[in-house]
């Protein structure tokens, strides 16, 4: 099976999952429309709200929807699916980019719809705001690609929905991406190490016109580089139990 034949089958498989379409679409679209529908005028954290909200429930939604391959990957697991696939000559790269690639396609979708509800109440920003705004919320995406990864080849099907909506949950509060957070103390100092954090922060550059400050690159990084080979390990070890 080629790469772009695999990778298509994974984005129809992903596509009509019920559950995508409830946390990654529904659920931040309902609660953004719910929030900043009726203030749309007022203003949060030096941002207009309708911005605010909506790149909080863009990093909320995205989060879910990059994390989702581990759902997929633990489903596999359970019916000795992956073990199929290693013993056809399909490269493990290749079955790791599918389930990265359907990850931000999801999220897109998830950020296409929620762009579009935030310029309907309001939100304006230029062309070089959106487009600065959306490839840093893609590149914060990164450790919560290799997130999805590590957790589904760590949990069982069970258990992973019930942690992957308690993880999420924790990175969008400590975040601020359902509300700013104290300018300063301990939960300000925590927030500032959490890629979530950024991720929401991602608006502000829409709006003020400056990109990440450096310490936002060394979160993404640090984070990513901590995961990638935690995933990886969790990854031998399931093979070599398979």
């Amino acid at each position: 099976m080629s790469a772009v034949t695999y990778t298509s089958v994974e984005v129809r498989r992903a596509f009509r999952a019920r559950r995508f379409f409830i946390f990654s679409l529904a659920f931040p679209l309902g609660m953004f429309l719910l929030i900043a529908g009726p203030s749309r005028e007022a203003s949060l954290d030096g941002v207009p709200l309708p911005l605010y909200i909506m790149t909080g429930m863009v990093a909320w939604g995205t989060m879910i929807a990059v994390m989702s391959s581990g759902a997929r990957i633990a489903a596999e697991r359970a019916i000795g699916w992956n073990r199929q696939l290693r013993i056809t000559p399909m490269p493990v790269r290749t079955y790791f980019e599918a389930k990265v690639v359907t990850g931000y396609m999801m999220a897109g979708t998830s950020m296409v719809l929620l762009y579009l509800a935030g310029t309907f109440l309001g939100v304006r920003l230029s062309a070089t705001g959106w487009l600065q705004m959306t490839g840093l919320i893609l590149i914060g995406l990164v450790p919560y690609a290799v997130l999805g990864i590590l957790l589904g080849h760590l949990l069982s099907v069970d258990s992973l929905g019930p942690a992957m909506g308690g993880i999420t949950a924790l990175f969008a509060v400590f975040g601020g991406a359902w509300g700013p957070i104290a300018p300063d103390g301990i939960l300000h100092d925590v927030a500032l190490a959490l890629p979530s954090y950024w991720l929401v922060q991602a608006g502000k550059t829409a709006v003020g016109g400056d990109g990440w400050p450096p310490r936002a690159w060394v979160v993404i990084a640090v984070w990513t580089a901590v995961l990638v080979p935690l995933a990886a390990t969790v990854y031998r070890r399931d093979t070599a139990r398979a």
